[in-house]
Formats: C-alpha cells, sequence, structure tokens
C-alpha cells in the first residue's frame, strides 16, 4: 500500500487555490493536494500537517504569508472551533460563487449532464444581497445543548467542529438577537432551581437542549426545553422568567430519555402559552433595476397575494432561512408553472409548506409526509389559509406513493401532472424515484439540501425518461458550505 510522502507535524508553505465541499482551502504541494482547515483560495500560507492518507493529506494554518483578496475578518469570535458555520471568513460573493460551482459539478460529476449543456440552464444562484438584507442573523431557528465546562459550571453554546465538546456562547452570528435572552433565562433558572444538564457519557442530568423559534411575521417566540426526566423542578420559576423576553409566546418541554443524537424527544407538552406559533411566508417576483451608469441590479418584491400562514409546533420542519424560503418556494412554483387545473403531488411536504403554495395555483395537491405531527399541521394550516384542495397523508413517500398509485392505477383524475419533492439529504429512495416514473408527470421539481443526492438521482431519472430543463441555486445557509437546490426535470415524449 503506497503512503504518502509527507509526515505528521511537517511544516509546509503552500497556495490555496479551491475549496473542499466542507469549506476547506485546497491547494498543492508538488502535485500533492493538502485540505487546509481555514484557508480560502488566494492565500498563502505556512501550514503544518495534521494526517496524512495516501493520496491526500490535511492541514491547518500556522501563520499566513499572503492573504486573499476575498478574506475578511470573521463577525464572530469562536467562528474558527465552532462547528457551527466555517465560512466567516470568506466573503459573501466568494461564498455564493463557491456554492454555485458546488451545484455545477455535482451535476457534471455525478450527474453526468455536460458542462456546455449545464451552463446554457443554470441560473445565477439567489443570494442575501438585495438592498436591506445581510447574510447574518438569518436563522429563526436555534437548538442550544447543555453540559458542564471542567470546573463543573453549567454552560451552554455550540458543539466545536466534529465533536460534542460544547463552546460556551449565549450569542450566534446567525440566530436572531432573542436567543441570548432566552439562554441567559433559562441558566438562571438551572443555576435556582438546581436543575442539572444532560452528560452524555453517563446519561445523568435533566436539561439536554433548548429550542428556540422566532416567526418573522409575527415575532412570536417559541421556547422548548428538551429534558432527560419527566418534569421541571421549580417549573414556574422557568415561566416567570421566560415571560420577561419580549415576543414569548410559547413555552413547552420535550421529554427524550433516549442515549442518542436526536435532539428532540417524539412528543411535547406545553407549559405556558399557545402550543403553536405562527408565520407567514409570501411569494416573491424577481424583478431588474437599471441605474443610470447601466449597472444592473436583481431584486426580489414580495407579490400582493397575502401569503400564506403556517402553525408552526417544537416538531415542526420549517426551513430556517425565511428570506431565503420565499425566494426558493418562488422559484420552485415558477419552474412547476401552473395554469390552474393540474394535479400535484408535494412528496416529504412537512407541515405543507410548499403544498399549499401549489394549491393557490393548481386543481388538486396531495402531500405526503412521514411525521404524524407535521401532517397534523398541514390539514390545520390548510384550515387556517381556507384551502380545500389538498389533502394529505401520513408515511413514507416510497410506501405511500407505490401504494397510492397500485390503488389507483386506473384512476387518471389523480395522475399527476406535477410531482415536487423536498426529500432529506439521503435524498429519494429508489421505491419513491420508481413510482414517480410509472405515474410520469409531465414536470418534476427537485427540491433538494444536498446537491450530491440530487445529482445521483438527477442521474437516475435522465436514463428514465426525463430531461434537466433548469437548474438554480439558493444560499439559505450563508457563512456555511451548504446550499439549497431546485431543478426542473421534463418528460422525454416516448420514453
Amino acid at each position: 500500500m503506497s503512503r504518502s510522502p509527507y509526515e505528521k507535524n511537517q511544516i509546509l508553505t503552500v497556495t490555496i487555490t479551491d475549496l473542499g465541499s466542507e469549506g476547506e482551502g485546497i491547494g498543492k504541494v508538488d502535485g500533492f493536494p493538502f485540505f487546509v482547515k481555514g484557508a480560502v483560495p488566494g492565500d498563502v500560507a505556512e501550514i503544518k500537517v495534521t494526517k496524512t492518507a495516501a493520496r491526500m493529506a490535511y492541514a491547518r494554518v500556522e501563520c499566513l504569508l499572503g492573504s486573499s483578496p476575498n478574506r475578511i475578518d470573521p463577525l464572530c469570535e469562536v467562528a474558527g472551533p465552532c462547528g457551527g458555520c466555517n465560512l466567516q471568513h470568506y466573503s459573501y460573493e466568494g461564498q455564493l460563487a463557491f456554492k454555485q460551482n458546488k451545484v455545477k459539478n455535482n451535476l457534471m460529476r455525478i450527474g453526468g449532464i455536460e458542462k456546455e449543456y449545464l451552463e446554457k440552464i443554470m441560473e445565477p444562484i439567489i443570494g442575501m444581497n438585495d438592498p436591506g438584507e445581510e447574510p447574518w442573523h438569518y436563522r429563526n431557528k436555534a437548538q442550544v445543548p447543555f453540559g458542564k465546562n471542567r470546573e463543573g459550571k453549567t454552560i451552554c453554546g455550540f458543539y466545536a467542529g466534529r465533536t460534542h465538546s460544547i463552546i460556551p456562547q449565549t450569542t450566534c452570528a446567525l440566530g436572531v438577537p432573542e436567543n441570548e435572552a432566552v439562554l441567559d433565562a433559562v441558566l438562571k433558572y438551572m443555576e435556582e432551581c438546581g436543575a442539572a444538564p444532560y452528560d452524555e457519557e453517563s446519561g445523568k442530568g435533566l436539561i439536554r437542549h433548548v429550542l428556540i423559534r422566532k416567526s418573522r411575521a409575527y415575532g412570536q417566540l417559541m421556547v422548548c426545553l428538551v429534558i432527560n426526566g419527566k418534569k421541571l423542578p421549580g417549573q414556574e420559576h422557568l415561566i416567570e422568567r421566560l415571560r420577561g423576553v419580549p415576543g414569548m409566546y410559547s413555552v413547552s418541554i420535550s421529554v427524550n430519555r433516549e442515549k442518542t443524537n436526536v435532539i428532540m424527544g417524539s412528543s411535547y407538552e406545553t407549559i405556558w402559552g399557545e402550543a403553536t406559533i405562527e408565520d407567514r411566508i409570501c411569494l416573491c417576483e424577481e424583478t431588474k433595476e437599471t441605474a443610470r451608469d447601466g449597472t444592473e441590479t436583481t431584486l426580489w418584491k414580495e407579490t400582493e397575494n397575502g401569503g400564506v400562514i403556517y402553525r408552526i409546533s417544537p416538531l415542526s420542519f420549517y426551513q430556517v432561512n425565511p428570506v431565503q424560503t420565499q425566494k426558493l418556494y418562488s422559484t420552485a412554483l415558477r419552474y412547476a408553472d401552473l395554469k390552474g387545473e393540474e394535479t400535484v403531488w408535494d412528496l416529504y411536504c412537512g407541515i405543507g409548506t410548499i403544498s399549499l403554495f401549489l394549491a393557490g395555483k393548481a386543481g388538486k395537491v396531495y402531500g405526503v409526509e412521514i411525521v404524524p405531527q407535521a401532517i397534523e399541521d398541514a390539514w390545520a394550516n390548510a384550515r387556517r389559509n381556507g384551502i380545500e384542495n389538498a389533502e394529505f397523508f401520513t408515511g413514507a413517500a416510497e410506501v405511500v406513493l407505490p401504494a397510492f398509485y397500485e390503488k389507483h392505477r386506473n384512476d387518471t383524475s389523480v395522475h399527476p401532472d406535477v410531482i415536487v419533492v423536498d426529500p432529506p439529504r439521503k435524498g429519494c429512495d429508489k421505491a419513491c424515484l420508481d413510482t414517480m416514473i410509472l405515474m410520469q408527470p409531465e414536470r418534476i421539481v427537485y427540491v433538494s439540501c444536498d446537491s450530491a443526492t440530487l445529482a445521483r438521482d438527477v442521474k437516475y431519472l435522465e436514463v428514465r425518461g426525463y430531461h434537466l430543463i433548469k437548474v438554480r441555486a439558493c444560499d439559505m445557509f450563508p457563512q456555511t458550505t451548504h446550499v439549497e437546490t431546485v431543478c426542473l426535470m421534463s418528460r422525454v415524449e416516448g420514453k
């Protein structure tokens, strides 16, 4: 077996030319690639080798000999060790270019889409760069773990990269400002009432995580404590402190006594206020404005349709970036190209976020989601908005869709004109894809949070009668390497 020509702890000089999928700078020494944490394209750095393999090595920056023009100072003081975001040191323009190329390269390398064709159909990435927007404090959701430091003091914060070691922090450059007041209130309550933080190794302790959600449209705050027990000691003291946070609307607990990395329990109990909060998402239209000097600016403007109001529980899946969600869903709806009479299936529909937008433009919408609480919310959201042409099914898409197709094989009224999918990172199950192909919708709109599994599924559909027509990336997660993508695939006649 071949060995690396370099050794651990060796000091080298490298010029960074690219970024890896996890945000590491990539540079080569005599053709041998190094993945360097904290480096960006354009940096010239002295690096220290941390790990070697036969075909690559990993390193960290010892000192910068020359800085990239795209290198900036991180806004957060713990941006380096924190595992929450890994691109704060890279300019936003650089981040957008990286994400556009990430999607493009995955569709070429994994999806088999030819470069020349992809460059024709791929639209510019949607960033948070409209006037009045900034790629900070956009997250409407935080899940914060609790523990103890080496001195035995209770702390909360965020996990260091690739570990479960907590970096003490009550503020976050990506989260809403109210998070700090909520976390301070919980820490003071724990001190007053002797509520111990959870210890992963022993399985003892009470407070595991705190979930915080905020409604952008109405300013409502939700707090849910995930606990390793049946109840909270001195619960009234916690409620009193949290009620003092402006916008507090819902306080609940969720019991999780399993030794697992899953954060939330399977249910929750409201201990003060409402069981849910509400938010509103509006459709947007993309316009271009030309200044006197001829420069063109792209703007997203909300349409005047009033939007859709959603009920959100602690267990609901709801996109974390409300500004970009409006742009993402508006793009998906544009790709669906609905005229008013179509039958549409929305797979992995969650609480009906996309389904209810589709219902406003289609004849009938069927939504499928595996989480029962999400389907309950989807039905409630349909009633809340007076939408009567949406129907929801509980179950895995790869189970529900084939069973429904088999039962209604000869009923053309329920066969889809359009299928919309928004699966988890693992992408669509093969059984789901095969049934979609059997149902022969004219168009498939694929919304993805992982462009690698998207590309895999695009390739599967390409050889089975569907052709990629449009692609657009959307930066839902600034300061991180993650990117959302929307694809339109159209059925090829005769295949």
